[in-house]
């Protein structure tokens, strides 16, 4: 079964007298949700304590944690102080998922630096392999590193891209951002043929039983003439993807990903629409 989840807290999380992530998993499971990102954007500051209780309630709640890293990472930097730093990054989220009982991370690929695309994901493709090699020398083998494809055109991290950086280590595993895809493509992702070939070529690159259970983020968004603008609702018509035509071509190639929703502020909301939707298409 496909799950769905949210990214942070939604602002309906606060609305209903909420305040800290602890409490996230009852609320999830109460909204009928599976899953839930826990966001070290900003930098890991997690504390030990804050970690062991999410795990539990999370496993009380039935609700799959993953951890999103910091931002701030850019694989493709060339400057060795960066490297070493982005790697502890890495690692650090990676020590805070094993805390929490999540067993995926996020990693933004960053931004080019200027540097020939070729030269720039063969640079990052280096480093992950660092990375993975540092985490098992921690004992942090059991958590997957899932590369996520970008949104703005200038960054590192095309499907093409981050299907090469998976290709470097069998446990790498996609992190398939469907509005980030549809915003480089400039609106241009819209029938079930353009995502199916779009989805095909890292079931080809990487094989159907790594792709099956992929890592995916959906949200509608808004988009320049640079790719990615800001993230928007369901509500907003005038806004990509479209959530069924994707729906469909999931259910088409037997695909059953975790599917977090990063809509602005309405995460849970949308993510239970899609929910929804996909469970009526199982009738």
């Amino acid at each position: 079964m496909i799950q769905f989840g949210v990214a942070g807290n939604p602002q309906d999380f606060y609305d209903k007298g909420n305040k800290v992530s602890e409490q996230m998993p009852q609320y999830l499971s109460d909204f009928g949700l599976d899953l839930y990102e826990y966001q070290c954007s900003r930098g890991v500051r997690i504390s030990d304590e804050k970690a062991k209780n999410l795990k539990k309630q999370s496993r009380k709640y039935g609700i799959t944690l993953s951890v999103h890293a910091p931002y701030y990472i850019s694989l493709s930097t060339q400057e060795e102080e960066k490297k070493k730093s982005t790697i502890k990054y890495i690692t650090d989220t990676m020590i805070a998922a094993q805390k929490m009982g999540a067993d995926r991370i996020v990693v933004h690929a960053g931004a080019l630096l200027g540097l020939d695309r070729n030269y720039a994901v063969s640079s990052a493709c280096q480093l992950l392999k660092l990375a993975l090699d540092t985490a098992d020398s921690m004992g942090l083998g059991e958590i997957t590193i899932c590369p996520e494809t970008m949104g703005k055109i200038n960054q590192l991290g095309n499907s093409r891209e981050i299907i090469q950086m998976c290709q470097i280590d069998e446990r790498l595993i996609p992190t398939i951002d469907f509005g980030h895809l549809y915003c480089r493509s400039l609106g241009k992702l819209i029938t079930k043929q353009d995502w199916l070939e779009e989805l095909s070529q890292y079931i080809d690159k990487l094989g159907y039983e790594r792709m099956k259970y992929f890592h995916s983020h959906f949200s509608k968004m808004l988009y320049t003439t640079g790719g990615e603008k800001c993230h928007v609702t369901f509500e907003n018509q005038e806004s990509g993807p479209d959530f069924n035509i994707i729906l469909d071509v999931l259910n088409t190639l037997q695909l059953e990903p975790r599917i977090i929703c990063e809509s602005a502020g309405t995460q849970s909301i949308d993510a239970k629409i899609m929910k929804d939707s996909y469970l009526k298409s199982k009738i």
